[in-house]
């Protein structure tokens, strides 16, 4: 690969471009590396012997079907109690409405994600993903994150395993990635409260990857996280995917603290630099090549021109148009976009834009 990065380059820039899987030394160094444009170069190259220049995204559309939440963590702005004012959940008949507009709309994939709902049972998501799939089968439904189903699991006295086979059997196409947040326990026990640990998401990963229900993967970074944090939850991710191939691409998720705990107890004040964000995306890519070879720049956390550079820092995907998202949104987030403006932000960087499915098959290039 013929990639010009000076003598003074990392041991691990060199190696990642040779092909080689980089270690836990490497990703050390990689999250200390002084010089942030020879590490995105270096994670450009891998990106685009990976997977050329096309960047890929979906026409995703958002359904929260409660926010209502067992859990009380720090990091989040979107949970509510029973009894507050503002606290919802979405009927059958509710979410079977919103997946009609999201049809209308021309969404071809449903992203159902919620809170930790103590009262509802399994039966609740079998009728949910039934009724919405028995009445427009054409959609994908990526529901539930590795942490709801740990939660259903343990609310419902289903084996994991028995919640996901159901799921599947009503309908259920792919998970979704959320809940990973940041799987060192050093650091886990300080922003969640209530929800399953880090060894725990990767159990319900691996599960559903053995029963064939694929999904994607995250990290949320930009809080009390250090070096070694990032490092070891990408390697965690890597070991899984190594053994599962159950993963479909990796999202690094931008924590936005406003109206969270975290914020108002001055431990995050403010979002981490964009030199940072552009970090988490290099190194992410250079540590999984090979592994999970789709790197997901999350327009919607980022912003639209920082998305733009995050793709020439390792990335090929913009996740999606996310219409009707609600969890950034309670931080305070405003974004919003549509297919023509997706297209535009890759062409202005002279990629080439398509149009994917949720398991990552081109449905069309523009």
């Amino acid at each position: 690969m013929s990639v010009s990065i000076s003598v003074n380059a990392s041991r691990a820039l060199e190696r990642a471009l040779h092909g080689e899987e980089l270690s836990y030394r490497d990703g050390l160094e990689l999250m200390e590396y002084d010089d942030i444009h020879a590490l995105g170069i270096a994670a450009d190259a891998v990106r685009r012997r990976l997977k050329g220049d096309t960047v890929t995204f979906t026409c995703s559309y958002y359904i929260n079907y409660t926010n209502v939440c067992a859990a009380s963590c720090p990091l989040c702005a979107f949970y509510r109690k029973e009894g507050d004012d503002d606290a919802y959940t979405l009927s059958v008949e509710d979410m079977v409405r919103r997946a009609g507009s999201a049809v209308m709309m021309g969404a071809n994939e449903l992203h159902i994600v919620g809170g930790f709902h103590p009262r509802l049972g399994l039966e609740y998501y079998e009728a949910m993903i039934r009724a919405i799939k028995s009445r427009f089968n054409g959609v994908t439904v990526k529901a539930l994150t590795p942490a709801e189903v740990f939660f259903i699991s343990r609310v419902t006295h289903n084996t994991v395993r028995e919640v996901l086979s159901r799921l599947k059997d009503a309908g259920l196409d792919a998970l979704a990635g959320g809940g990973a947040e940041i799987f060192h326990r050093e650091v886990r026990d300080r922003i969640v409260v209530g929800k399953c640990s880090g060894e725990e998401w990767l159990h319900v990963a691996e599960e559903a990857h053995r029963l064939g229900i694929r999904g994607n993967c995250t990290m949320l970074y930009g809080h009390i996280e250090r070096g070694e944090h990032v490092v070891d939850h990408l390697l965690r991710l890597r070991e899984l995917q190594k053994r599962t191939r159950g993963f479909l691409t990796f999202i690094p998720l931008k924590f936005s603290p406003e109206n969270t705990e975290l914020y108002e107890k001055g431990l995050v004040r403010e979002q981490c630099p964009s030199t940072y964000d552009l970090r988490i995306i290099a190194v992410s890519r250079l540590m999984l090549a090979g592994a999970i070879d789709n790197i997901s720049v999350y327009w919607l956390a980022l912003g639209k021109k920082l998305a733009q550079v995050g793709l020439c820092y390792g990335g090929n995907d913009l996740v999606g148009t996310a219409f009707a998202e609600e969890i950034y949104r309670a931080t305070g987030v405003r974004n919003a976009t549509s297919i023509e403006e997706l297209v535009h932000m890759v062409r202005e960087i002279g990629r080439v834009p398509a149009l994917r499915d949720t398991f990552h098959n081109i449905v069309r290039y523009f």
